[in-house]
């Protein structure tokens, strides 16, 4: 697909944001070209530019009379936007299968459990839609009583949440229908991957669960040792901070079984690798993280009541979504440089929304990829833009198998004393993307080195190199990307060389 202007991509995705997802949309449902004007938005959305162009089929906006914009409820710029696309091109089919812990999946894109993994109707329209597998919502002998409401956000401009806080526990269904519910998935989707995640209170019930999600025929167990809200003590994140619990459950679930075993560990420690080394030594196969984070999103400073308010009160409880992505990749990273673990196959989750987003889990070391949070917001049909921006990606880089990406990254990372510490990279204004907002001499006036001067007449910023040291804040808040990473030089005397 032929490269845009840093500056076009930029308006795109600032004018997709705007979007509201419809459901059913009327935009494409008027459009009398054939196309899916809202297919597009959506591709746009999550990085999928190839996937964009493919939805619009090169079709003839400009002589068309734009009813897909009249019949928008945000009278998008529809036609534009495709016109700013690149033309169609053929996409070669890529690779996506991967083995994770021996199993072989069709694609490495699987729900993560939780509500949006609950009872068969829901898991099996996800797999038909072209998902890889799903980790089923955390089933026991434990049937937990919610509370209501029970989600909050924490949200920016064009987008319904960035950071999400749930208080839901395990499933509210009976052991019994959860068992039917695994048995009918596996029995009518035979090449898709279910797995099973179980939380017990004891040694004993962590053993008979084992042996009742195999029965029903699931391909993986993942031991949920990290929900941080469960009300029962001894259970969910309250075992992933106990070496000694999450060395024994683990081993009381292989007693169980012959599938292979998941530990999904918390966030909620200091140092993830320890009890992941536990758990492996007592015959997990695998790991999964991250569970979400204790978090307390906010008080409403008019009424002093909680978000989200049960009669006024909350708890503490986890916190996921996009904005835990960093956190999560940290943990990743840990794991799969820590020598103990070496080899062990990792499932990552936490913050995943885009095709991009997933090789980068990938690139740090995991070969499974779990999603919750983003289906929340925009349902199942994302799986469209994971796998056909992950096909174009990989046909771009020439990558045949997935398994190529596995751990791709883990040296771009190291110690903060290995960082060079001796050169400067300077920003590089870009004059014909400028829009002359001042945005970049705001931030380096308020919050870094005041190194740049701002002609208030021609709207031009301008570099005062002597001041610099190269931060780089000002290629973070410029909104056009007129503000890039130019020229590194040396701090070093000729004496330190």
């Amino acid at each position: 697909m032929a490269e845009m202007s840093r500056r076009t991509k930029i308006t795109l995705e600032q004018q997709a944001a705007q979007c509201m997802l419809c459901y059913d949309a009327p935009c494409t449902a008027a459009c009398g070209l054939g196309a899916d004007p809202a297919a597009m938005v959506r591709s746009i959305r999550f990085e999928n530019l190839s996937g964009a162009a493919a939805a619009m089929k090169n079709a003839a906006c400009a002589s068309c009379a734009h009813s897909c914009k009249s019949a928008c409820p945000q009278k998008m710029p529809l036609a534009e936007m495709a016109a700013a696309l690149p033309a169609a091109a053929a996409q070669k089919p890529a690779d996506l299968s991967i083995s994770f812990c021996g199993v072989p999946c069709v694609n490495p894109f699987f729900l993560s459990s939780s509500v949006v993994a609950s009872n068969y109707e829901m898991c099996a329209r996800a797999l038909e839609q072209g998902w890889g597998g799903i980790v089923f919502k955390t089933i026991g002998f434990y049937r937990p009583k919610e509370v209501s409401p029970r989600f909050d956000t924490v949200s920016r401009e064009g987008y319904p949440f960035l950071g999400f806080r749930n208080l839901e526990q395990i499933s509210d269904h009976t052991l019994e229908e959860n068992l039917d519910f695994l048995r009918r998935l596996k029995q009518d989707y035979p090449d898709r991957i279910i797995v099973a995640s179980i939380m017990g209170e004891t040694e004993d019930e962590w053993t008979q669960l084992a042996r009742l999600v195999t029965d029903a025929g699931c391909d993986i167990i993942e031991c949920n040792f990290s929900c941080p809200q469960m009300t029962v003590e001894g259970m969910g994140s309250d075992v992933g901070t106990n070496v000694q619990l999450v060395q024994a459950y683990t081993a009381a679930v292989k007693c169980g079984t012959t599938l292979p075993v998941l530990a999904k560990m918390t966030p909620n420690i200091t140092d993830m690798t320890v009890p992941a080394v536990a758990a492996v030594r007592a015959g997990a196969d695998g790991l999964a993280a991250i569970n979400t984070i204790k978090s307390i999103t906010g008080i409403d400073e008019e009424t002093m009541q909680a978000h989200p308010g049960v009669m006024g009160k909350t708890a503490v409880s986890g916190y996921s979504g996009k904005a835990v992505k960093p956190i999560a990749l940290r943990h990743i990273y840990d794991m799969a440089v820590c020598p103990e673990l070496n080899g062990v196959p990792i499932s990552g989750m936490g913050g995943i929304e885009t095709w991009r987003d997933a090789v980068q889990f990938l690139a740090l070391g995991c070969s499974n990829i779990q999603i919750t949070t983003a289906v929340m917001q925009y349902g199942y049909r994302i799986i469209t833009d994971l796998i056909g921006g992950l096909t174009d990606y990989m046909n771009r880089h020439g990558i045949a198998s997935l398994r190529e990406l596995v751990g791709a990254g883990l040296e771009a990372v190291t110690a903060p004393e290995k960082l060079n510490r001796s050169s400067i990279c300077y920003p590089k204004f870009l004059r014909q993307d400028c829009s002359g907002c001042g945005r970049c001499y705001i931030s380096c006036m308020d919050a870094g080195h005041q190194a740049i001067r701002f002609d208030t007449e021609k709207r031009r910023p301008s570099l005062i190199g002597k001041k610099c040291v190269g931060c780089l804040l000002c290629t973070l808040v410029c909104p056009v990307g007129a503000v890039t990473a130019g020229t590194r030089r040396s701090t070093e005397t000729p004496e330190e060389r």
